[in-house]
Parts: structure tokens; C-alpha cells; sequence
């Protein structure tokens, strides 16, 4: 598992029950013992970039993949639990209020939504898991949709899955790590909501993460917050560290 420094201060399938199936280091004002050990081999200094948003579309809606685009622009998969502010992360990344529509009501989304970013990569939004009103038939479709989607994008590079840091990870979170882990798939877990946390809180939630998630080695965990853009830039390095091959 890789921790950023910030610039700033037997696999469960999910395709039958989709209910079922990161971190860079945030600047902190506080020193924890904690830390110490739970960093210790693990940081390395990255080269944070600022990304400038010249253009985005939301170009394809899918729910088959003859319908998604052709091509071979990288693509980086957003998955989560309903509600976890998916939307919210979008519209941060490429600095835009509303252009993904958040939602109070979780379940939304129903396709795979494709928004095509300064005509050089894709963030590809897909229906969030472990929303309990969701009846059977369109949770198997979802998780349909999305095994289709991981089996077939060999232009996929990474995904970033949302987790609330107000909360301890919950089993749907693990299982979507596992299976994510199944198709060898490089994944950058985002702890949304980091601002909604208070500072004396926040060790215990880490240690939550870590003895929950077993992140291997060459994932990430970024702490990441659409109000105050905590972990932004650390996003924007990693989609560029992919980008720098095409």
C-alpha cells in the first residue's frame, strides 16, 4: 500500500446480489505515535500536478458494451456505496458544480456513465452498491453491468473506490476490494468526507481502514473532501501517472 504526501495543509462475486460484494497522507496538524509505524516503508514522495479542466462531455451512457466508446483513451472506474459521494467527486475532478448530478436519494445511477475529460481519459461512473431499497432483479443487472465492464476494458488503468471516512468500512466495501483485487485491477481507495471528521477522530478511522481493507502493496488511500478539495491534487497525480504513455 503507497502513502501519498499531500501538497496540502475465495472472491464473492457481486453479479447475483451487487449489495454484496485509499490513502494518501493528508496533511496533518498533529503527530500520532500511530503513524509512525502505520507509515514506516510505505511513503514516497510524489510529484503533485495541477491539472488544468480545458473540456469535458459526458459522451457515452451504457448499459451493454457495444454502447461504450470506441478508442483506446485510458478509462479510471469510480465505484461505491450509494450515497457515498461519487457525484460530488466527479464534479470536484473537473471543476464543475453540477455537472454530475448528486442526488439526496441513493440509487441513482442506473447506467454507466462515461465523461470524457479534456479528450485524453474517462471517468466512468457506474450504480453504487448496498442501497437496500434496490430490489433483487436490478441489483443483478447492475452487477452484470459492471462484471462486463471489468471483463472487457483492457484500456481500464485504475479504479478509485469511494468509502465514507465517518465510518468504519462495511462488508459491501470489502467484498468490492476483493473482487476488484480477483480481476487484478489497481485500485485507489478515496476516503470521502474527510472534512466531516474531526482531527482527534481521524486516527481511529484510519486504523478502521487498515485493519479492514487490506490494501496491497501497490494500491492507494487518499483522504479526500469536496468541500475543502482535500486530496485533489493527489488524484489528479495518479490519473497523470497513467496518462504519461499516451
Amino acid at each position: 500500500m503507497s502513502f501519498f504526501l499531500p501538497s496540502d495543509k475465495t472472491i464473492k462475486s457481486p453479479v447475483h446480489n451487487y449489495t454484496k460484494f485509499f490513502l494518501i497522507f493528508p496533511y496533518c496538524e498533529n503527530t500520532f505515535a500511530f503513524f509512525d509505524t502505520f507509515l514506516y516503508n510505505h511513503v514516497h514522495e510524489v510529484k503533485l500536478n495541477i491539472m488544468k479542466i480545458e473540456s469535458v462531455e459526458l459522451s457515452h451512457i451504457a448499459v451493454r458494451p457495444e454502447q461504450y466508446p470506441s478508442g483506446e483513451q485510458p478509462e479510471f472506474l469510480l465505484v461505491g456505496r450509494s450515497n457515498v459521494g461519487k457525484s460530488s467527486f466527479i464534479n470536484t475532478i473537473i471543476n464543475r458544480k453540477n455537472y454530475a448530478h448528486t442526488s439526496s436519494t441513493p440509487g441513482k445511477t442506473q447506467t454507466l456513465n462515461f465523461y470524457y475529460v479534456n479528450e485524453k481519459f474517462y471517468l466512468v461512473d457506474v450504480p453504487g452498491y448496498g442501497y437496500a431499497k434496490v430490489d433483487k432483479p436490478t441489483q443483478k443487472k447492475f452487477g452484470i453491468m459492471i462484471e462486463d465492464y471489468l471483463k472487457s476494458r483492457y484500456n481500464l488503468k485504475c479504479v478509485f473506490m469511494l468509502i465514507d471516512f465517518r465510518i468504519k468500512p462495511t462488508e459491501d466495501d470489502v467484498l468490492m476490494y476483493n473482487y476488484l483485487k480477483y480481476y487484478k485491477i489497481p485500485v485507489t481507495v478515496v476516503a470521502t468526507k474527510y472534512d466531516k471528521v474531526k482531527l482527534k477522530q481521524r486516527e481511529k478511522q484510519i486504523k478502521y481502514i487498515n485493519e479492514t481493507i487490506k490494501l496491497e502493496d501497490r494500491d492507494n488511500l487518499v483522504f479526500f473532501s469536496s468541500v475543502n478539495k482535500t486530496g485533489k491534487q493527489e488524484i489528479y497525480s495518479i490519473i497523470d501517472g497513467y496518462l504519461e504513455d499516451y
